[in-house]
């Protein structure tokens, strides 16, 4: 087994997380910034264009949205009567 080396997603929480208000929930999400900054990095993946540093970061990033997502469905869960 290959371990990954991963960015730890405590070095984007002061700039680029956020809690945002949606329908009455606080949800945990990326800025635009950092949103963009994936999507630029998913699109230089399907171009075979990252860096080994590129690589790590986006592991992490989808990493961290998937966290994200499990994390917001159970907000979203726990709020529904």
């Amino acid at each position: 087994m290959i371990a990954e080396l991963m960015v730890q997603p405590s070095y984007w929480i002061d700039r680029d997380i956020s809690l945002q208000k949606v329908r009455n929930l606080y949800l945990f999400k990326f800025t635009e910034n950092l949103q963009t900054r994936l999507e630029e990095l998913a699109d230089r993946q399907k171009a075979n264009l990252l860096t080994s540093e590129e690589v790590v970061e986006l592991a992490s990033l989808l990493e961290l949205d998937r966290i994200f997502t499990l994390i917001n469905a159970k907000v979203i869960t726990a709020s529904c009567p």
